[in-house]
């Protein structure tokens, strides 16, 4: 099918299970030599999403700069392998240029809704994963674009856990619901239809502890209830992906990094995403409930792997500026 429609030179750059195996996706490219186009990553995307380097490099320091980014984020060599293949494939001269395209390529991102929606989301994930700041955000950004949110709870076992999340939804003015059993939270649901947003917090769970994902997808199965998991950044790759895995089994398809902030090393993130088939949806980059969440794109994910491409950027800005200072001296 990839030679029928790109023709013989075609190549199967990457492959990636999704929605739990159900299906698969396949990334393939014919090799290009013309010119690099830049309206091809300014698609929907501003300027200050990614910052490139000044000066282009031959392909195979592309390559090795791209190697050490992945080496330095412990990011899996399989992972590794299919975003370098898909730099060479595409040919692009810049590593941070030659990196998005990649992470554009084999990876997907959609920002979770900001429209009035039936959908509740419910945030699940590990314990200490940090959901119930992710669903107070997502229930802040709420209120302050004037909608009406409704928020649920089912972490009424954990000590502090109830507390915690009603600091929030007292400060603004939001009612938080308490459901204990599957029951419980299909009648919160049924009283909160009304709202615009509906965001339910869960007590963190042990992916491999198989009654426990058992009780969450009972929980998940009882009305139009979207999962998304919450993910700490900076963890194992290995055992992101693992986990990842295991949730997407559940219908998850999206994933929210939390801690993005604190993190230095980013391969857990693209482990999860890669071996669970999940979207990159917001990320949690600050403790502070309002405005803590950012949506998530290959520009913005670049620039997060890659800071020093930033920082030669803006340098590379203030240099003319610092000259401009001098001659008018």
């Amino acid at each position: 099918m990839v030679r029928e429609t790109l023709g013989e030179d075609a190549i199967i750059v990457a492959t990636r299970e999704e929605k739990g195996g159900k299906t698969v996706c396949v990334t393939a490219a014919v090799e290009q030599h013309d010119s690099f186009d830049g309206d091809y990553f300014d698609r929907g995307m501003s300027e200050d999403d990614w910052a490139f380097d000044a000066e282009p490099d031959s392909e195979n320091a592309v390559l090795e700069k791209l190697t050490d980014v992945m080496l330095r984020h412990s990011v899996p060599e399989e992972i590794t392998d299919q975003i370098l293949s898909c730099a060479a494939v595409i040919g692009l001269e810049r590593p941070d240029e030659a990196l998005h395209a990649a992470l554009e390529h084999l990876f997907s991102f959609r920002p979770l809704p900001q429209k009035p929606t039936s959908t509740a989301y419910m945030l699940v994930g590990p314990p200490g994963a940090g959901k119930t700041l992710a669903v107070a955000k997502l229930a802040a950004r709420g209120v302050m674009s004037g909608q009406r949110v409704a928020v649920i709870s089912t972490d009424t076992v954990r000590a502090g856990g109830i507390e915690q999340l009603s600091a929030f939804t007292n400060l603004m003015k939001v009612k938080l619901r308490k459901a204990s059993s599957t029951s419980q939270l299909k009648d919160c649901l049924e009283q909160a239809r009304s709202a615009d947003h509906i965001f339910i917090d869960t007590a963190g769970m042990n992916p491999f502890d198989t009654d426990a994902m058992r009780n969450l997808a009972r929980m998940i199965a009882i009305g139009d209830i979207e999962p998304v998991l919450a993910l700490p950044s900076g963890i194992d790759a290995e055992e992101s992906g693992e986990m990842a895995r295991i949730y997407s089994t559940l219908g998850i398809n999206s994933m929210i990094p939390t801690r993005i902030d604190i993190a230095r090393r980013l391969g857990g993130l693209l482990s999860a995403a890669h071996y669970g088939g999940l979207i990159f949806a917001e990320a949690g980059n600050t403790p502070k409930v309002a405005d803590g969440l950012m949506p998530l794109s290959p520009g913005k994910l670049t620039r997060l792997l890659m800071p020093e491409s930033v920082k030669k950027q803006e340098k590379s800005k203030a240099a003319p500026r610092r000259k401009q200072m001098v001659d008018a001296g």
